[in-house]
């Protein structure tokens, strides 16, 4: 089973070990989770196959140990692995997590709903501002998460309700902050948490808000049609409201249609895609010109930057990287957009073969949030393709490179 001709790509790889195996096409698509059509894309090369959590489903029903076995690089990765790096700053969470819901938080002294909402929007723009987020941030989080449920409790009414909705806006902050680094049920855990007490704030923002983080868990596992409809419904909740002209139910509405253009990239509808992106635009030009949302970061530059991720994901690397020529990545303030669009660059071209541009951008991307790379599995596969094709002097920059990602080179 590992007699394959290096110079395939991964869905030949896929498509050879499947034949081999003698499954269809529908049968190793239900295997994974996904469609026939999803799977097809993938052989042929019309979509690319960037989830570590579906190279690991897929390796596991082809019966192959790891999936470099399927991607002919040197990615290695377990078949009942996860394919995620830990953090010093999960255990801590994770405890919190677990026992918030079931100690007696004293109420006598308990922060009021005012103050928990400013610990968390300071909390949320230090992600955004720091080059190693997870450990700043990280290290905010149990006693934060503490004090939002001794919050809850110690109010009654509005205030109360105000409570709930700033304990919301913080576990959206912990679903970032958990994403690829620990296992999936805890993820979800905090992404379920935060639905909760969107519901219980009672604010149409806070319920479009949980829409947004629910539909960014649903693309993560690669439910990328289930997250658009998630969008759609995070919109609706909003549009009837839209005239008011509020910044942050605006920048929410355009946050929802810009995810919801990622997603439509990464399924390979191109025209869906364009489509949400474009009205995110037209959304983010509603905005005051010094607006980001503090979560979100959505914003006319963050417009931009999405339109390069979608275009690298609909594998049309000469858009992206067009779009991206129209870009200054030092005037881009959250640090971890910044970072991601360097990412995209990279991964543009790469696509377009171009080995010493993408080992270039891929390191820019590393410097401005070493944790913003290290912990994403699309740039630690990224990574150990560079060092696949470099040759010459470059390749001892790609292999420092993808070890300083924690790819094992």
């Amino acid at each position: 089973m590992t007699d394959l001709p290096s110079e395939l790509t991964t869905g030949e790889r896929i498509r050879v070990l499947r034949e081999r195996r003698g499954l269809s096409l529908p049968v190793l698509a239900g295997l994974v989770g996904r469609s026939s059509d999803w799977l097809k894309k993938i052989e042929n090369g019309d979509r690319e196959l960037r989830s570590i959590t579906h190279l690991v489903r897929l390796a596991n029903a082809l019966r192959v140990p790891d999936v470099s076995m399927l991607t002919g690089g040197e990615l290695s990765i377990p078949a009942d692995g996860t394919g995620k790096l830990s953090h010093s700053a999960v255990p801590a969470i994770r405890s919190a997590l677990h026992g918030a819901s079931f100690t007696t938080a004293p109420t006598v002294g308990a922060i009021t709903p005012g103050a928990l909402k400013d610990r968390v929007v300071s909390a949320w723009r230090l992600w955004h501002t720091s080059t190693h987020q997870r450990t700043e941030v990280g290290a905010l989080l149990p006693d934060l998460v503490r004090d939002a449920h001794a919050c809850v409790k110690a109010h009654q009414g509005n205030e109360r309700r105000a409570a709930h909705a700033a304990t919301a806006d913080l576990y959206r902050l912990v679903q970032r902050l958990l994403a690829h680094i620990c296992e999936p049920e805890l993820y979800w855990i905090a992404l379920d948490r935060g639905r909760a007490h969107s519901e219980e704030a009672d604010q149409p923002v806070a319920l479009a808000l949980a829409a947004w983080s629910t539909a960014i868990g649903q693309r993560a596992a690669g439910f990328a049609e289930e997250a658009v409809r998630t969008d759609e419904a995070g919109m609706e909740i909003l549009r009837g409201e839209l005239d008011r002209g509020d910044a942050e139910l605006t920048s929410v509405y355009g946050a929802l249609n810009l995810q919801a253009a990622i997603s439509c990239g990464l399924d390979g509808r191109s025209g869906d895609a364009e489509r949400y992106l474009a009205e995110a635009d037209r959304t983010a030009r509603r905005l005051p010109g010094d607006y980001s949302h503090p979560q979100s970061a959505f914003d006319a530059s963050n417009v931009a930057v999405h339109g390069v991720g979608i275009g690298v994901g609909l594998l049309n690397p000469g858009e992206a990287l067009r779009r991206a020529e129209n870009i200054a990545p030092e005037k881009i303030t959250s640090l971890e957009r910044r970072s991601r669009l360097l990412l995209d660059i990279a991964a543009g071209h790469a696509q377009k073969r171009e080995t010493a541009a993408a080992v270039h951008y891929l390191g820019r991307a590393h410097q401005v949030t070493p944790e913003g790379i290290r912990y994403v599995p699309t740039a630690r596969s990224l990574a150990a393709s560079l060092v696949r094709t470099a040759s010459g002097p470059l390749k001892a920059d790609a292999v420092a490179l993808a070890e300083a990602v924690g790819v094992a080179a």
